[in-house]
């Protein structure tokens, strides 16, 4: 019998990849899957992911599948983990075939995370947001800042970002990360009312584990698409409440958001649409110049069963990563033992 292995990426050549593909074209690739992954929402086994909560932060899990493959995420979010050198969130996940059980690919999901929630934000601004954005501001400067960057420069032509963050050397490091980005204007702000001024699109990706106000309704413009990317957790948001009322607001998985999305506080009757009912349309939404949408993002299991998805399709093709004997394979599977002779 063929001795079946499990694919796996490491951090090592998930970075690799990334920097000889280039993580805009990655971004970009891996939209369709999302796409698609969402127009097939009815086919999921959904949950909220369960979550270990304590003082310092939390830990996850993220499991999901349809009638062909299965997918979970370990991932953490430790807004203090900075001062100790640890990142905030780091992830590592797992594909698996539904009819056997057998795991596919074991892959770092911390880099692969960043893009897919890069990924997702646009997605979202594609169907959401106005048409022909231009300027964004970004608000929280941190791990996941440059990815949003590119996504929204890339993919969706926003050529100039407002940066605001209450560490300026976290601005900094933005500004330098994407020189190399020549037709991408950023202007790093004094506050985030300066950087929300005129924009088309506002992006807040903080980390905090508080329920903090990061945007008020005086800094909303009319028009605008707010992409809520921080509020993650139980006890964090980054929105006022009364924001969320002055438009449509859209998420991923209604049940999930309004444990830790920035709809956590509203009553239970306050309504939302998640956002495969537009997905699947093929088409953005008709929209009025003035009008606001607000994207609860706070990062579900399709996204990660997509980027899997997504990955093994790419480690197959492009050879990368290795085989490693996960799991026996036996000539008498009743016979477990028998790899202790």
């Amino acid at each position: 019998m063929a001795k079946l292995k499990t694919r796996y990426i490491d951090l090592d050549t998930m970075a690799s990849y990334l920097k000889s593909a280039g993580p805009e074209n990655v971004i970009s690739n891996l939209i369709p899957y999302l796409e698609e992954d969402y127009i097939n929402w009815e086919d999921f086994q959904k949950m909220p992911r369960t979550a270990h909560h304590n003082p310092l932060g939390v830990l996850e899990l993220m499991p999901i599948g349809n009638d062909k493959i299965y997918s979970f995420k370990y991932v953490n979010g430790h807004p203090e983990n900075p001062k100790h050198n640890f990142l905030t969130v780091m992830g590592v996940g797992l594909l698996a075939e539904v009819s056997t059980g057998f795991p596919l690919l074991l892959s770092e999901l911390t880099l692969a995370t960043a893009i897919r929630t890069a990924a997702t934000s646009v997605m979202a601004a594609k169907y959401l947001a106005k048409p022909n954005p231009k300027k964004m501001a970004l608000i929280g400067n941190g791990s996941q800042a440059e990815f949003q960057a590119i996504g929204f420069h890339h993919i969706l032509d926003v050529n100039e970002i407002y940066c605001y963050d209450i560490d300026d050397k976290a601005t900094e490091k933005l500004i330098s990360n994407l020189q190399r980005f020549k037709n991408l204007k950023l202007i790093k702000c004094n506050s985030t009312k300066e950087a929300c001024k005129d924009v088309d699109i506002i992006t807040t990706v903080t980390a905090d584990k508080k329920n903090a106000i990061i945007l008020t309704p005086d800094m909303i413009e009319p028009g605008v698409h707010i992409n809520a990317v921080g509020g993650d957790c139980p006890g964090k948001t980054e929105l006022d409440s009364k924001i969320l009322s002055m438009g449509d607001v859209y998420v991923e998985y209604e049940p999930q958001s309004r444990i830790e999305g920035e709809i956590q506080n509203m009553d239970e009757n306050f309504k939302v649409i998640e956002i495969w009912n537009v997905i699947k349309t093929k088409k953005p939404i008709n929209r009025d110049i003035n009008k606001i949408t607000i994207f609860d993002s706070v990062g579900f299991a399709i996204e990660d069963f997509s980027t899997l998805r997504f990955i093994y399709d790419i480690a197959k093709k492009e050879n990368l990563g290795t085989e490693e004997s996960l799991i026996p394979i036996l000539d008498n599977p009743k016979d477990l033992y028998t790899l202790l002779k």
